[in-house]
């Protein structure tokens, strides 16, 4: 079935009509829970005090989006606002030199805000790795990065690492383990990159321009080296006709996004009720389901909110970063389940696609799936949500071809070539919508707790069975009609169709439509016949 099946319009109103009641409808019980349930225990301290006008509070259980919008917001503003400045000026006066300046500018301001031991720290791990890739064997590159990562993941060598750092400030494990990270990562992209290199060696003076851009440097996204290096190095500074207006309107964007979260959480507790399952054991099966979906739209609008705000600066510096998350609600293929596409593009090419080849053998697809999750949960850091998180993705991103290769065969080749590319999509759509439920269960398990997942599968597969599930399932396929919908509208922008060529005019049309018939002279038919 072609990406480009379309259904009939009244189909397709119907669906976004029946979306737009659901998601009204579990937002209005969310709502109802938030109202009534403020003055419980769990939720005096993380519901603050918020709009004092209005009698609303704040929900403030995310650690991190309060950390980037109090604590941290004035340190950021500063430090990119700093960056910008200095490199505007750069590219004005001397545009060769710009990545050095981001390299000068980036290096004191890791200096400034986490000491000169951070520095050396992070410098040891750099001519590290260095001196490993000058070797040129990728696999001894590989496994040196892996160690080496392994070193903040277990003791003693965290507690002694992080030793290095001074001061007893708020942010200071959040920026240590946030810029040994992405350095690690970094480097291995680069002793990668070296080895892949035939003549010679890049510069250690390279790989800390890469590593020290500060836009990048403690909390992503990650640009491979190769990507890195071309556009850092780039001479030609000319942007394309709209470039900046576009630029633009991506903060502003963001900027509405983080106003629109705000008022949220004044009014739907959403991060907060999922801890409190005496509660959730007394509300409604869609207050319980509405949680679970907003749970994992929320931290897809947190992660392209952050990663928004640092593309935009890095699009100033005329580079081309990574592009936001794919948005929770436009998945149902575990193919396309991923969170930061920078940590995906980096497993892709140096992890999944080198050892998954072209991802249509089950043996290669297998191996290449347990090693990218491998070092997926090495990234994460080992531990019971993060192993049973990694199990069942990785699962799921093999059933799905298993599946595939199953549909492949006879007779559901047959069959599906004697439907209509209506009736497939319809079909597709059912299977994608069991998909879509898989998946956000799974993560489920990362963003929240075991115990809310299990109270989710329980409540929409075993309690509020048949009737729940059944509503729910319907619910889903619509979005899953309006997601195909979206994407058939993009396929037809990007490859549309073409024009059928016009009939050929026949002689005696075009001599109709040129003169009088009686202007011509007359046709010998030998003549006529020979043509």
């Amino acid at each position: 079935m072609g990406i480009k099946a379309a259904l009939p319009k009244y189909e397709i109103y119907f669906y976004n009509t029946v979306l737009c009641l659901a998601v009204f409808w579990a937002s209005s019980w969310i709502f109802q829970v938030s109202s009534s349930s403020v003055n419980r225990r769990i939720f005096k301290t993380s519901v603050t005090p918020g709009w004092y006008y209005f009698g609303r509070r704040m929900d403030t259980a995310d650690f991190e989006w309060m950390m980037w919008f109090s604590t941290f917001r004035d340190h950021i503003l500063f430090a990119l606002s700093g960056h910008v400045l200095f490199a505007k000026i750069c590219s004005m006066l001397a545009p060769q030199y710009r990545s050095l300046v981001h390299m000068v500018y980036g290096f004191l301001a890791v200096w400034t805000s986490m000491g000169w031991t951070y520095v050396t720290l992070i410098l040891s791990h750099c001519i590290l790795l260095y001196s490993i890739s000058l070797v040129k064997i990728r696999w001894l590159c590989f496994a040196t990065g892996l160690c080496t990562l392994a070193t903040f993941k277990c003791e003693p060598f965290v507690s002694w690492q992080g030793g290095f750092v001074r001061g007893d400030f708020e942010l200071r494990h959040v920026l240590f383990y946030g810029g040994c990270g992405f350095t690690i990562m970094r480097c291995i992209s680069f002793a990668l990159e070296n080895c892949e290199k035939k003549e010679g060696n890049y510069n250690i003076l390279e790989l800390l321009k890469y590593n020290f851009y500060l836009p990048f440097f403690y909390f992503g996204p990650i640009m491979t080296f190769d990507k890195f290096y071309l556009q850092a190095n780039r001479t030609d500074l000319n942007r394309k006709e709209g470039e900046l207006w576009n630029i633009n309107l991506q903060a502003l964007a963001c900027v509405g996004v983080i106003l629109v979260v705000d008022v949220l959480f004044h009014f739907m507790y959403i991060l907060t009720i999922p801890n409190d399952l005496k509660l959730l054991k007394h509300v409604s099966d869609w207050a319980v389901v509405g949680l679970a979906y907003f749970n994992l739209l929320y931290d897809w609008v947190k992660a392209a909110v952050m990663f928004g705000v640092i593309n935009t600066v890095s699009k100033l510096d005329y580079l081309d970063p990574p592009k936001p998350p794919k948005c929770i609600t436009m998945l149902y293929v575990f193919a396309e389940t991923h969170f930061d596409r920078g940590i995906n593009d980096w497993l892709c090419k140096y992890v999944y696609d080198h050892l998954g080849g072209k991802h249509n053998n089950v043996v290669e697809e297998l191996v290449a799936t347990l090693c990218t999750f491998g070092v997926t949960i090495l990234w994460l850091g080992p531990c019971q949500v993060v192993l049973i998180w990694a199990f069942f993705n990785c699962f799921g991103l093999n059933f799905e071809l298993w599946v595939a290769q199953f549909f492949s065969m006879e007779p559901f080749v047959s069959i599906e070539a004697a439907m209509s590319e209506a009736a497939c999509r319809r079909v597709r759509a059912v299977f994608n919508t069991f998909n879509f439920w898989t998946i956000v269960l799974y993560n489920i398990l990362a963003l929240n707790s075991l115990d809310f997942a299990k109270l989710v599968v329980k409540r929409l597969l075993l309690k509020g069975f048949p009737i729940t599930t059944i509503l729910v399932m319907f619910v889903t396929y619509c979005l899953i009609q309006v997601i195909k919908e979206r994407e058939r509208r993009q396929a037809l922008i990007d490859d549309p169709d073409p024009i059928p060529p016009a009939p050929p005019q026949t002689m005696t049309a075009t001599v109709t439509t040129s003169s009088p018939a009686s202007d011509q002279p007359a046709v010998d038919p030998s003549k006529e016949k020979a043509e």
